[in-house]
């Protein structure tokens, strides 16, 4: 059959299909990351306005700052006012303070100090996330003029339609001190005062708090929406579900890419110029090879019992490998837990009285699997010679102190980078691995010294 465009087909049965309509300009995201600058831009002319204005808000903030950068002139100071005020502030801050500033002049004076405000905020905090246009009231009022005042609002244009679920109750120094639903209005007698029916136990956000903390804020108590205020509790605005979803998707990229052993790149990955992105990993890299050069040292400090005992550097890569292996698996664990609030600070003995019971059972499984694999290689190829059974002990013992020792290593390193200030998912499972691969060796070393003394050393 004839597929005709602009359309997507479904297959409901044997041979029988139904039509799924496609707009236009889902059809061009589709493609959109392919085109050039300026192809991007015609197709983006092309849309109808309805479309083009949807499909402006469907593009990711750096794909609307690069987009607005390409247009014309004329075209950008069309669609620059169109934009909510907190979506405004994040475009601008992708671009250049010259483009910055020529973008801020040609807004609404009104518009252009809202915008303005939020820019004063760092973009990770509660202040950088917020739209400063919310529903509010006074306490003063009865219900029938609050309802009358929210329709003037809304004829006004002075917030967006889908923050309208619930109504902040100011003083008059603007200072928040309640909080109700619509629901909750149309359903009270007009006469009744405000005070009536506002919550005055309420959850709320400062301006200066973390966009991490915030998103714990959201999942904790299920909320669509957190007021924000001020050190003097006056209302400065509110942070709605669609931006925290955002910071969700955008924390978690960047703690992957940090896990990584890598810088976070905070753009897409093929517009991200080769020297930047050489900048973001080299450091890294670097770090890690200069760590592993201590292993390097590990070695060649106990050259003479390699020396002595060829048969102790073949398990030296099983050995150093099955450490940094729980190593990554215990700092991934413990990194996502504290991203989602589930440990903090004050939980480090917990969590080491944890991983040491873990990783001493989980080396105990290792070794036990060591030790087999030695005396059964012995058994079919000889391959050990007659202290074979030292060397399986050496073997299954250092696995059972390095997966231990990795377990608590790498519960404990995100705990340590917190408590100084640092960003716990730079305990990448890279730097982790490296940490262990160095005191492994030590540990290996030191048990078959204590083993093998008098036979094979």
């Amino acid at each position: 059959m004839t597929l005709c465009t602009g359309q997507a087909f479904k297959e409901v049965g044997r041979g029988r299909y139904v039509v799924i309509e496609q707009s236009s300009h889902s059809l061009l995201h589709d493609g959109w990351a392919d085109l050039s600058r300026a192809r991007q831009v015609e197709r983006f002319k092309s849309l109808p306005l309805g479309e083009a204005k949807k499909f402006l808000m469907e593009l990711t903030t750096w794909e609307q700052a690069r987009l607005l950068s390409a247009l014309p002139d004329e075209d950008r100071w069309l669609w620059l006012p169109t934009l909510a005020p907190d979506d405004t502030a994040d475009i601008l801050q992708e671009m250049s303070l010259e483009d910055r500033e020529l973008m801020l002049q040609h807004l609404e004076h009104s518009r252009r100090d809202e915008v303005v405000g939020l820019l004063a905020y760092k973009r990770d905090v509660a202040g950088g996330l917020m739209s400063p246009r919310y529903a509010q009231l006074y306490s003063d009022m009865s219900v029938a003029e609050a309802l009358t005042y929210l329709h003037r609002q809304a004829l006004g244009d002075s917030f967006a339609a889908e923050t309208l679920y619930y109504v902040y109750i100011l003083d008059s120094e603007r200072r928040l001190i309640g909080v109700s639903s619509l629901r909750e209005l149309f359903a009270t007698n007009p006469d009744q005062p405000v005070n009536a029916v506002m919550h005055k136990d309420f959850v709320r956000a400062t301006d200066d708090m973390d966009q991490e903390q915030l998103s714990l804020l959201f999942a904790e108590h299920n909320l669509i929406a957190v007021p924000v205020v001020d050190a003097d509790g006056k209302m400065k605005g509110i942070v709605t579900i669609d931006d925290i979803v955002d910071v969700v998707e955008e924390e978690a990229t960047e703690d992957m890419q940090k896990m990584g052993g890598s810088e976070a790149l905070n753009a897409p990955y093929l517009e991200i110029g080769l020297l930047s992105m050489i900048k973001k990993r080299a450091g890294w890299l670097i770090l890690l090879f200069l760590s592993e050069m201590l292993t390097a040292n590990a070695m060649s400090y106990y050259e003479n019992e390699i020396a002595r005992a060829v048969i102790l550097a073949v398990f030296v890569p099983l050995i150093i490998s099955s450490g940094g292996n729980s190593g990554s698996q215990a700092t991934t664990l413990v990194i996502r837990a504290m991203a989602l609030g589930q440990i903090r600070l004050r939980d480090w003995w917990r969590v080491l009285r944890r991983e040491l019971l873990v990783g001493t059972v989980l080396g105990t499984i290792i070794g036990a699997i060591g030790l087999l694999r030695i005396v059964g290689w012995q058994a079919l190829f000889h391959s050990y010679g007659t202290h074979f059974y030292l060397i399986a002990a050496t073997v299954g013992a250092s696995l059972v102190g390095i997966v231990a020792w990795g377990s608590v290593a790498g519960a404990m390193l995100p705990f340590v980078l917190k408590r100084i200030g640092f960003d716990p998912a730079s305990a990448s499972a890279p730097f982790v691995a490296t940490l262990v691969d160095v005191t492994g060796l030590i540990i290996y070393f030191t048990i078959a010294a204590n083993i093998l003394r008098g036979t094979l050393l």
